[in-house]
């Protein structure tokens, strides 16, 4: 009878896939990407006989289109990776343009809503509508911290009140007449370089500093982050407030780019930001999320868009298959959290 071998180490004993190396969750984004870019290029030549690829124009309007999304979800982002939700951001993006707007009218406007207050400097309206964004995530996050009721509910009750707030502004009247150095904020390529610079920004600051550390602990394990020392309390109001900061600057970037603004602006925009967010890989459980992966997230979005308006699919179809492929998203988050259990 042979004897075993008991001499061999741990290290050495063969465990099968021990060996295999799993992507990482953005580069597997990221071959979502590009295999939905191929899809819709190859419908392109069967349907209508024209490439999707091959035009730069439709690639740039994609991605001016996604950069004011993508700014919220990088705010949106860090919220969820702490284990929370913000419903508020849409609204805090249409109630920001409308009081930004009104502050960065030309006085050459007729109609222009404050007479008093025209041809300010640039930065005076944006310092406003930064300003209003703060507020707004600071009571959402101490909403949360001290009072206790699930974030659901109180950004559910931001973005109402929000919205009530920027049809009363103004009585439901749009703003228009915006000075040239405001509306500069949203010409060209400078929504996109902003989004980036804001994204890079915060991915540095969620891998490399405390805060990130502290944003991702809470998210993991509350309890445990609590009694490891962590302020949980203060931190959630800075990641709602950063949040908040975050729409207000995308509603500066819409009125921008719109050059007025109207109430109804943003209608939406936290659900897209929120797709972005998890189709990227965040995890709506907390404790888990990357910027880079939100990033990609906010491009397939952009792509999906843009791949259903070129192969001219009416826009109820496209809210319908966008639907599908959040509820597909959030499922295979589902499976991959019970795959790192096991």
């Amino acid at each position: 009878m042979s004897v075993p071998n008991t001499s061999a180490t741990p290290s050495s004993v063969a465990v099968p896939g021990a060996t295999r190396r799993r992507l990482p969750v953005e580069a597997n984004i990221l071959l979502i990407l590009i295999g939905i870019a191929l899809v819709f290029e190859l419908l392109g030549w069967i349907f209508i006989g024209q490439s999707f690829l091959a035009n730069p124009q439709r690639l740039t309007i994609m991605i001016l289109q996604v950069s004011v999304i993508g700014i919220i979800s990088v705010g949106v982002t860090q919220v969820i990776i702490t284990g929370g939700i913000d419903l508020s951001s849409g609204s805090v993006v249409g109630l920001t343009a409308m009081i930004a707007a009104s502050f960065a009218q030309s006085s050459t406007w007729t109609k222009a809503l404050y007479p008093a207050l025209t041809d300010l400097p640039v930065i005076v309206p944006v310092v406003i509508g930064l300003g209003i964004g703060l507020l707004a995530g600071t009571i959402n996050g101490s909403l949360i911290a001290y009072t206790r009721i699930p974030p659901f509910i109180a950004t559910l009750g931001m973005m109402v009140s929000a919205r009530g707030v920027s049809k009363w502004y103004t009585k439901g009247q749009p703003v228009s007449g915006l000075t040239d150095s405001f509306n500069m904020i949203g010409s060209g390529i400078w929504p996109v370089v902003i989004f980036l610079t804001v994204a890079a920004i915060f991915h540095i600051a969620l891998r490399y500093t405390r805060y990130g550390k502290f944003t991702y602990a809470i998210g993991a394990n509350v309890q445990a982050a609590r009694v490891s020392g962590i302020d949980v309390e203060r931190h959630l109001i800075k990641v709602y407030a950063i949040a908040g900061l975050l729409a207000g600057l995308a509603g500066v970037v819409t009125a921008a780019r719109a050059q007025t603004a109207q109430a109804g602006m943003g209608v939406m925009y936290e659900l897209d930001a929120i797709a972005a967010a998890v189709i990227g890989g965040t995890s709506l459980t907390g404790g888990v999320g990357r910027i880079t992966g939100t990033v990609i997230g906010t491009i397939i979005l952009g792509t999906m868009t843009s791949g259903f308006t070129f192969l001219r699919v009416d826009a109820f179809y496209q809210e319908i298959i966008k639907g599908l492929i959040i509820i597909a998203a959030v499922v295979a988050d589902v499976y991959r959290q019970k795959g790192r259990k096991k």
